[in-house]
């Protein structure tokens, strides 16, 4: 799930991809109220959506191999990407002097496309497949399988700045990169999650090593026996105004944190499915989190009467960050 940018235009919409192929798009009214605008189709499941920076178009990401480029206007969706397997990531790219969209797929590729010729204008080889990526200019995080992960820098064209040991022991499931507050809103660092109900705080800059640490989220807490449920951490999301981050996992809950106080802000309940997917508008007053089926318990787990749904809450003031001295 993904809201439009914070553009002139005076309507909020969502974008939703979903495992049926499918990409939603509703506008989000003031009241809250969602009005279903328009959808497009794949031949695959659709596992990542972006925005252009102005708003009027988006880019999808299948199972297909292929990714597209749909207009709002007009509602025409064209193909602009291919690979060799299915397209993990998708991410619009504005630098001073280029645009374009990176995929990011299991063929161990990363691609960068300038939408309008159908050959990539550049092509990275991973050591991996693709598993999770963010990109916030000029910096790039690319997460693939063996737990390898790779930042880039988008200056002037794509480039491999480093690659960092995973702070985290299992396999990589959402990263998310985080601006400094201080330095003029510049990306410094990321939020990596895996699939052991755990999250890594990474600056790649650190001033104090200390400053890298991670926390453990989405578990159960543990029974008279000692045996403990860990889920997946299926997203991340940090608040475009406070800086602190909320996380889904796979345990049907969310959380909202603190990262600079290290401290937990909030826990929902737990919904009767998994959430799978998150998201802030840009004014940072609606968090937006899908629940659906994610799998992880097998086709036991599997209830076709619950259905999937995407909610939306008011949340401005619950993730002002924590008082708390650190």
């Amino acid at each position: 799930v993904k809201f439009s940018p914070a553009t002139n235009m005076q309507s909020t919409f969502l974008i939703a991809g979903s495992w049926d192929n499918n990409v939603r798009c509703w506008e989000v009214q003031q009241s809250g109220q969602t009005v279903p605008k328009a959808q497009q189709t794949h031949t695959g499941p659709v596992l990542d959506v972006d925005w252009s920076d102005d708003g009027t178009k988006v880019f999808t990401a299948s199972c297909d191999k292929t990714a597209k480029m749909w207009d709002l206007q007009s509602n025409q969706a064209i193909q602009i990407a291919q690979h060799e397997a299915p397209v993990k990531t998708i991410h619009w790219i504005k630098a001073p002097n280029y645009t374009c969209v990176m995929t990011g797929s299991w063929d161990k590729t990363l691609k960068f496309w300038d939408t309008r010729t159908p050959n990539p204008i550049d092509t990275i080889q991973l050591p991996e497949r693709c598993y999770c990526a963010d990109v916030k200019y000029p910096m790039a995080v690319v997460g693939t399988a063996g737990r390898e992960l790779i930042i880039y820098q988008l200056e002037n064209r794509p480039q491999e700045f480093t690659r960092i040991e995973s702070p985290l022991k299992f396999q990589h499931r959402v990263v998310s990169i985080f601006l400094d507050k201080k330095n003029n809103g510049a990306p410094t660092g990321f939020a990596l999650g895996s699939i052991e109900g755990r999250v890594a705080i990474h600056y790649v800059n650190p001033t104090n090593p200390k400053d890298n640490f991670t926390f453990k989220c989405h578990r159960s807490n543990g029974t008279p026996s000692g045996v403990q449920d860990i889920y997946a951490v299926n997203d991340i999301a940090f608040h475009p105004v406070h800086g602190t981050l909320a996380t889904v996992g796979s345990d049907c809950k969310f959380s909202f944190w603190d990262k600079d106080a290290r401290t937990k802000l909030k826990t929902s309940e737990a919904f009767d499915q998994p959430l799978t997917s998150c998201c802030f508008n840009p004014q940072g007053n609606v968090f937006c989190y899908a629940t659906s089926y994610d799998w992880s318990k097998g086709h036991e787990g599997f209830d076709p009467n619950k259905k999937p749904h995407i909610f939306l809450r008011s949340c401005f003031d619950e993730l002002k960050p924590s008082m708390k001295k650190t």
